[in-house]
């Protein structure tokens, strides 16, 4: 059976990151980050290209779905009310309902999940990759919710 797992960068380790990869027997990571790059020296092994090296060592899987990251425009609406309620990004819990509403509406909407899971491996994991360390605080979780309802597709979080 296809599961969907979704798992985030900031408060983990290299190591750490790929163990939980090992655990649950993730085939693939779908990185659904816009910009690939993470800033401060220990998440440097997240930016992409180590993280691709990393991950074929472990022969784990790695795709790229620009598709499926927010915008700019998105982002930045969500800082706005990280800023207004005096929250960081590494320290947001949730997003913002007009964020949420608005990602549904311009991204999600738009995208063919149904050909999306048909991509991804069969009888496997596949983590769904971002930075925020909870899922309720990243858009993940919203991709996540969406394959779930509308697939029936088991989803965890890492």
């Amino acid at each position: 059976m296809r599961t969907i797992a979704t798992i985030g960068v900031y408060q983990a380790s290299l190591d750490d990151f790929l163990e939980k990869l090992r655990t649950h027997k993730v085939a693939m990571v779908v990185d659904v980050r816009q910009r690939r790059g993470v800033r401060g020296p220990e998440y440097a092994w997240a930016n992409s290209l180590r993280l691709q090296a990393a991950l074929a060592e472990a022969r784990t899987g790695y795709w790229h779905v620009p598709a499926l990251a927010p915008t700019i425009e998105l982002r930045q609406l969500q800082y706005r009310e990280d800023d207004r309620l005096k929250v960081g990004k590494r320290s947001r819990v949730e997003l913002s309902e007009a964020y949420r509403r608005r990602y549904l509406n311009e991204i999600l909407d738009h995208v063919d999940l149904g050909a999306f899971l048909e991509s991804l491996p069969d009888d496997a994991v596949t983590a769904l990759l971002c930075v925020e360390r909870d899922a309720r605080a990243c858009h993940r979780s919203l991709i996540a919710a969406r394959i779930k309802a509308q697939f029936r597709t088991p989803v965890l979080n890492l």
